[in-house]
């Protein structure tokens, strides 16, 4: 069954993320170092992994695949859930696909470099009420999209 994975430290559309799967009939995994309020509701499960510093995105890389959806601003667990068939949206609405995750990838190096030989920070844009539209518009499309793909299975009870 499809299902939503959130990288759920710092995500900005975790409720986004609760309604529309809601409204679609899916599960949604929520997946965190901690700290966070589990959901009340009954489709959405909240995973607690360790502290190490990329527990979470092992776990979801781990657990996705194919016609899975993985919500995450982490472009290198964006780049790894893409090998495994999952879609990848970043919260800002942006997708991750094969054409332009090594790009994302060079310029999330590019800028680890210039903050390390130049001290300086780099920032990255803050969150939007346009990217939270954005967002969920690109959800609802890779949702419709991947129930074309993936039609459901009859159930085999």
């Amino acid at each position: 069954m499809l299902t939503i994975f959130v990288d759920g430290d710092a995500c900005p559309v975790k409720d986004e993320v609760e309604r529309v799967a809601t409204r679609h009939g899916l599960p949604v995994v929520i997946v965190s170092n901690g700290g966070l309020r589990p959901s009340r509701n009954p489709s959405v499960r909240h995973v607690v992994v360790g502290s190490g510093a990329d527990a979470a995105d092992d776990w979801i890389a781990s657990e996705a695949g194919a016609g899975d959806v993985v919500i995450t601003a982490d472009i290198p667990l964006a780049g790894r859930v893409l090998k495994a068939g999952a879609v990848a949206l970043g919260p800002n609405g942006r997708p991750f696909t094969a054409d332009n995750i090594g790009t994302a990838l060079g310029m999330r190096d590019l800028h680890k470099h210039l903050r390390e030989v130049s001290g300086a920070p780099t920032y990255n844009a803050g969150f939007t009420g346009r990217d939270r539209s954005r967002f969920l518009g690109e959800l609802e499309n890779t949702l419709q999209s991947l129930r074309r793909r993936f039609p459901a299975q009859p159930s085999q009870e």
